[in-house]
């Protein structure tokens, strides 16, 4: 970031000399230190597990002006790992709830909020009058987006990403190194990389990992310490171990290398491959839950597979659905009966279409159907009784 002269940042109050004295006591911030955090613009992109503990601890830093974008409201399923959010929060957008916290833990902050979602028409506008950009985001499409947008404002994006017990931490800035497409040039396939909510995440990873965003924000604010630009942290909770992996620079990389190709902002959805349906080699049929339920109810003679894992069909199940886990499908295909018509199901619709075609792969020449929208599908439309996960 650009150094500030010491006449341009603001000065302060007694009473926040009383609240950052702890900084104050670290020659490494002082009271120089603690007015270029007052004076910083971070905009955080997402208030769910890793802008939760970020937020709360740039507002506790004093840093002057934190931006928050989210188009999300609170859920029931959030309060595991999002600390930002309460109970009572539970249906609010998340930017409201995030900045009530964040104004509770220090009302000196001033906190502007985009209740959007972030896009290619938006994010220039909302980025460029922020100093640096932190991107808590579970989502391909959206961390390419604040990637390139970062780079062509000349941005330092602060980056982070989870998934069950491992995270990654890292700050990519075209300027001084490698940005995210350096490391990560094209998207994985859609389907291949499972969502949080599939796979699960220990609550307390985010909030490590989010930890690790705020301090990297701050020294960039403070112009010490050593960064993780260019250098990729990686992080396993299970085994409590730290890695790290040294970046570089692409040279050829479209958006930062020499010979740069993408000069403005691109469709995003369709970078990722989320615009074309996910094709598969056979016909799959379909089955709604209430479609199902309509079988179920005329006594027809269904075989229900579940293929999620023994520790998914623990939670909640559908009565007389026999547990395989996918992975045991194709050596187990005999016990089936290609007579009978079978539904195949799964959280949400998308691995039981992945069951099918293994089955299929596997010579199997009963007749299948997905359940649409899984065993969530039919909770939220069937047995509203039924939890969901």
């Amino acid at each position: 970031m650009a150094e500030q002269s010491e006449q341009a940042l603001p000065e302060l109050s007694n009473e926040e000399i009383s609240r950052y004295s702890r900084h104050l006591l670290l020659p490494e911030v002082g009271i120089v230190g603690q007015r270029k955090l007052k004076n910083a613009r971070v905009l955080m992109i997402g208030t769910g597990g890793l802008g939760a503990p970020l937020g709360m601890y740039l507002g506790a830093a004093g840093i002057g002006t934190i931006g928050i974008v989210d188009f999300d409201i609170v859920d029931a399923s959030n309060l595991q790992r999002q600390i930002i959010h309460g109970t009572r929060d539970i249906g609010r957008p998340k930017v409201a709830s995030a900045k009530d916290r964040i104004k509770n833990i220090n009302p000196k902050v001033n906190v502007e909020v985009f209740d959007t979602h972030l896009s290619s028409e938006n994010a220039l506008e909302i980025i460029k009058d922020f100093d640096i950009v932190v991107d808590g985001t579970d989502n391909f499409p959206t961390r390419y987006l604040v990637n390139d947008a970062c780079v062509l404002l000349d941005k330092p994006n602060v980056y982070g990403s989870v998934f069950r017990f491992e995270g990654q931490a890292s700050v990519f800035y075209a300027k001084e190194g490698a940005c995210y497409r350096c490391l990560y040039p094209e998207p994985p396939p859609p389907g291949l990389v499972p969502s949080c909510a599939e796979g699960g995440v220990l609550g307390v990873l985010p909030g490590i990992v989010g930890c690790i965003q705020a301090n990297e924000t701050i020294k960039l604010i403070l112009g010490g310490g050593d960064t993780l630009i260019n250098r990729l942290l990686l992080f396993d909770a299970w085994k409590m171990r730290f890695r790290e992996l040294k970046l570089q620079k692409e040279p050829n990389c479209p958006i930062c290398g020499e010979h740069a190709t993408i000069k403005e902002l691109i469709d995003y959805q369709d970078f990722c491959g989320l615009k074309t349906p996910v094709t598969s080699a056979y016909t799959i049929d379909e089955i709604t839950p209430v479609e199902l339920k309509k079988r179920l109810d005329n006594g027809d003679d269904l075989q229900i597979i579940d293929i999620r894992e023994p520790h998914e069909f623990a939670i909640v199940k559908l009565p007389n659905s026999r547990q395989v886990p996918i992975g045991q499908l194709a050596r187990r295909k005999a016990e089936f009966d290609p007579k009978r018509d079978m539904i195949v199901i799964c959280k949400i619709g998308v691995r039981s279409v992945t069951a099918i075609e293994v089955l299929k792969d596997a010579g199997y020449t009963g007749r299948m159907f997905n359940l649409v929208d899984g065993i969530t599908g039919w909770a939220n439309t069937v047995d509203k009784t039924m939890a969901t996960y």
